[in-house]
């Protein structure tokens, strides 16, 4: 199983990086995924249901996103999902914003990925430890730059 926990802090207002992270911006976070569509939404989040499609150069993958966790106050904001990818690995991974002041947040992107079966298994085992490390830099700079863009 892979896991990782990185925070940093970005000199935006809570609400602006929040933002980023709504139905109509994911895209901007998230270039990959080409479809980000609803299926379910329920009130209160928890249990809502997306259907997401991912491409990466020629490869394209679906697979539903659920809602498992879901904080929205004026301090703080958290949202965990989770979704089988290739029906080979099980992603969770959870985006935590805690309110430092108006122009400061420190932004907390955790998760794990967990080998369904032995493919999966062995990909983890495997897969570098690096790539994942640099994946995880990449996305919180994304969020980093575009936040810092709208505020």
């Amino acid at each position: 199983m892979q896991t990782w926990n990185k925070e940093i802090i970005i000199e935006a207002p809570i609400e602006t990086i929040w933002n980023l992270f709504e139905l109509d911006q994911i895209q901007r976070i998230m270039p990959n995924i080409v479809e980000h569509k609803p299926l379910e939404l329920k009130e209160g989040v928890v249990g809502s249901t997306y259907e997401q499609t991912y491409q990466e150069g020629k490869r394209t993958e679906k697979y539903i996103v659920t809602d498992t966790e879901y904080e929205n106050t004026d301090q703080i904001k958290h949202k965990k999902i989770e979704f089988t990818l290739a029906k080979a690995f099980k992603i969770q991974t959870s985006f935590t914003l805690v309110k430092l002041d108006n122009q400061s947040t420190k932004f907390i992107y955790a998760g794990q990925n967990e080998g369904l079966n032995l493919m999966g298994k062995t990909f983890i085992k495997l897969g570098s430890s690096k790539k994942n490390e640099r994946v995880v830099e990449d996305f919180v700079e994304v969020v980093r730059t575009e936040a810092l863009k709208d505020s």
